[in-house]
């Protein structure tokens, strides 16, 4: 179904991006960058955050970390995981296809400074197999995200 909801939001929103299905687990970063044939770097990983009034995803390079110092300082706010379990009901994705498309329910979207350094990324496209390729100029654009510079490590 979350596949679907991204298709949906695609064809609505007039995105003619192409959804890449694979056989294989697109689950982590990992296998992701292994069936795309790009760096781990290159895959964009989702990250869905609780916070204080509402649900954030952002959005950074495979291999980054958050820096808790530099989250608290743009949000106000200690970084908080959303539980595993929270996951699908509040994002309508499951973990490993989360992604900033087609959303059960609105979220703002953060795009970390780190997506910047590739010419294309690869997020999640709504469930364990799928995916999309997309420069970050255009991910930026389609999801209205906001721009933040909280990761370290990449």
């Amino acid at each position: 179904m979350s596949l679907e909801s991204v298709k949906k939001y695609f064809k609505d929103n007039n995105l003619g991006y192409h959804i890449y299905d694979f056989k294989e687990s697109t689950a982590t970063v990992e296998l992701a960058a292994q069936v795309h044939g790009v760096t781990p770097n290159e895959i964009a990983k989702t990250i869905a955050f609780v916070q204080k009034d509402k649900n954030i995803l952002l959005l950074t390079v495979g291999g980054a970390r958050i820096d808790n110092q530099k989250y608290k300082a743009t949000f106000s706010q200690k970084a908080k995981m959303m539980k595993l379990e929270e996951v699908e009901e509040i994002t309508g994705h499951p973990v490993g296809g989360v992604c900033p498309f087609g959303l059960k329910s609105p979220m703002e979207i953060y795009l970390d400074v780190s997506l910047d350094k590739y010419e294309y990324v690869y997020p999640a496209a709504g469930s364990t197999t799928s995916s999309i390729k997309i420069t970050p100029d255009e991910l930026l654009k389609i999801t209205n995200g906001i721009k933040v510079d909280v990761c370290k490590d990449y």
